[in-house]
Order: C-alpha cells, then sequence, then structure tokens
C-alpha cells in the first residue's frame, strides 16, 4: 500500500478528533496522484475526499487491512506503525506550520527515504510542501527529481 498524510511540521495529524486543516490545492494533488487507482479511506475522510474524480475511492473503517500492494489509503485518523512492512510508499503533505495536535503520525521517517519533492501554493496555506518517501535501499523511478511549482 501507498500511504497519503497531511501533518503539520511536529508531525501533528488530527487535535480533537478533527483534521488539522484542508487544502483544495492538497485535495487537487491527492486526485492527480491516484487517478485511475484505488484509494482507500474511512468514513471520516470520504466526507472530504469521497468525491475525487477519476479515482476508485473505496470507504471501510477497516481500510488499511484491505489494501493491496499498489493501492492508495488516504490516513488522518489511525497511526501506521503496526503496518509498517507492509506500507510501499508514503505521501506527505506538509502544512509547514504547528497545530496543536493530539494524535501523532508514528512512523520513523529515518527508516525511510525522501525519494521526490515538491513545494506549491494552496489555497489556506502560502505554502505546501509534498514528499514521496521510499523505503531505505529502494530504487526511485525518478531519480531523485525536486521540483518546485509556482503560480506565475
Amino acid at each position: 500500500m501507498i500511504v497519503i498524510v497531511c501533518l503539520d511540521t511536529a508531525c501533528g495529524m488530527m487535535f480533537a478528533h478533527r483534521r488539522l486543516s484542508r487544502d483544495c490545492e492538497v485535495t487537487r494533488r491527492i486526485q492527480t496522484i491516484c487517478k485511475g487507482k484505488k484509494l482507500w479511506m474511512n468514513s471520516y475522510s470520504a466526507r472530504l475526499y469521497g468525491d475525487l474524480k477519476e479515482t476508485h475511492v473505496l470507504v471501510k473503517e477497516d481500510f488499511l487491512s484491505y489494501a493491496k500492494k499498489g493501492e492508495f489509503c488516504l490516513v488522518e485518523t489511525t497511526q501506521l506503525a503496526f503496518l509498517e512492512a507492509e506500507i510501499e510508499g508514503i505521501y506527505i503533505f506538509w502544512w509547514n506550520r504547528a497545530y496543536p495536535a493530539d494524535l501523532h503520525f508514528d512512523l520513523d521517517l529515518a527508516k525511510w527515504k525522501k525519494s521526490r519533492r515538491c513545494e506549491f501554493p494552496g489555497s489556506s496555506h502560502d505554502l505546501i510542501t509534498e514528499e514521496y518517501y521510499i523505503r531505505n535501499g529502494e530504487k526511485n523511478e525518478k531519480n531523485m527529481e525536486t521540483i518546485y511549482h509556482t503560480n506565475s
């Protein structure tokens, strides 16, 4: 499975059972990443992301137990360390600011290799950073490219 998460600078995911933030540009990028593919999520995430165009959205409360190799999982309300061995890659959208949080991302990114990175202006944030991580020792098909997007 390939995980997609949105994090603040302290790896926070949620506060008081609510997502820390949301952004239309992040939603568009998730739609582009998952175009034509399966994207698993729970009903909480489906309220915001359930109608992505050209993406096969599948909603189950225990969605992580259904995701197969190469399928995407949008994770907002669940920690991941218990199934780290099943994760092939991790997309992280960084909000680039700290929010109060009581649920934090629990994977150690030191075990992973940053493969791709891009920055783009969001609709609710001046700058959002998108990173893709692969397991240490695996090769990236894109050869460590870094792309910076700007509105011109």
